[in-house]
């Protein structure tokens, strides 16, 4: 079997660095708000180009506590509007719901995936307060028309970086910037399965401002910048030392790993050859994308149960991210009577093949043969 993620080939690569580093945080004794967490907090906001980065419990409480915070600070209120993709994982929507925001969704681009940025527009009322964009599979969601909208009408722009650490964008001027260095603040997951998974959950909140930071960091620890002194009805979501440990060491192969990503997501883009198979649309050599980091694979085939039976039956283990839209989940009835059509298609269409850093090249040709034999 062809397993989707091979976890523990994944970290078997770092294993007897992963066992230092763990065992020096369990002999330390300190396993709360200590160097472990400064460190990686520092590395972070370094490698990804800002001022700061706040280590939170996970990806959904990383994007909650960027909303809370600008409520907090007066710049939302409750009620207000925030622009989200219609295609993405729940998590992106339950954070604008948990605070009592109203999320507005808003149809992909059918070739990225991706929030159509062309669409915004039409959606903005005098109640949104911001567009929370999700670089989703791993690939960039950004333009100078999105920037421009933003500016035009004064709202924030909060990026779910959930799956895309390390890609980049690259602007008409050549300047190149990484996700979560984009928008105003973005939220990371560091969930086992991402490109740069931890041992459990975790997440981290990056920003450039000053006054947010405070206020996340405040936020994420019951709402107290000093012990026993709280300044807002926060919450309880911290990144624990042992996860920051293994968060620090992983971050330096992080680089390598989206690397070989690219060479397997190339593979696949040249040698699937199929006229039921819809692959990603790519304008470049992967290897030279550095705006898709490629946490998925994603195709897109009308006959997608079959093709998932029929690899399963063939030893290769698939998955579809997201079998059922938001907007048709039991959590949201109210909007159970939308319509985003080309959502609706791609959820019922896609289909997310293996990749990792640790695939092999072999095992991709085992695959794409498998799938240019399908019919």
């Amino acid at each position: 079997m062809i397993k989707f993620l091979d976890l523990q080939k994944i970290n078997a690569q770092y294993a007897n660095e992963l066992k230092a580093t763990t065992a020096r945080v369990i002999d330390s004794g300190w396993y709360l708000l200590g160097n472990e967490v400064k460190n990686f907090e520092i590395h972070l906001a370094e490698y990804i180009g800002v001022k700061h980065a706040i280590g939170v419990a996970n990806g959904l409480d990383a994007l909650r506590i960027i909303l809370k915070a600008y409520l907090e600070m007066g710049i939302m209120q409750e009620g207000d509007e925030v622009i989200v993709p219609a295609n993405t994982y729940i998590a992106s929507i339950l954070a604008i719901s948990d605070n009592r925001l109203t999320p507005v969704l808003v149809e992909p681009n059918i070739n990225s995936y991706n929030l159509d940025i062309s669409l915004i527009e039409k959606h903005i009322s005098d109640r949104t307060k911001a567009i929370l964009v999700v670089h989703l599979y791993g690939q960039v969601c950004w333009s100078k028309e999105l920037e421009s909208i933003a500016k035009k009408h004064n709202l924030k722009i909060i990026e779910d970086n959930a799956q895309a650490i390390g890609a980049v964008y690259s602007d008409s001027d050549g300047m190149k910037r990484k996700t979560g260095s984009l928008g105003d603040a973005a939220g990371f997951s560091f969930y086992p399965g991402k490109n740069l998974g931890a041992f459990g959950d975790a997440g981290a909140v990056t920003t450039g401002d000053d006054e947010l930071a405070s206020v996340v960091r405040a936020l994420g620890n019951y709402g107290s910048k000093q012990k026993y002194v709280n300044e807002f009805q926060g919450l309880n979501s911290r990144m624990d030392e042992i996860q920051a440990s293994v968060l620090d060491l992983k971050l330096q192969y992080l680089d390598a790993e989206n690397q070989r990503r690219r060479q397997i997501a190339q593979y696949y883009c040249q040698n699937i050859s199929n006229n039921n198979i819809i692959l990603p649309l790519i304008t470049d050599n992967c290897l030279l994308m550095e705006e898709h980091v490629w946490h998925l694979f994603v195709i897109r085939c009308s006959e997608r149960d079959r093709l998932q039976q029929y690899l399963t039956d063939n030893g290769v283990q698939t998955l579809i991210h997201y079998p059922i839209p938001p907007h048709k989940q039991l959590a949201y009835k109210y909007l159970n009577n939308s319509s985003f059509p080309l959502t609706e298609e791609i959820h019922q269409k896609v289909l997310s093949l293996p990749i990792s850093g640790v695939l092999t090249i072999e095992e991709a040709i085992i695959i794409t043969n498998l799938i240019n034999k399908f019919h």
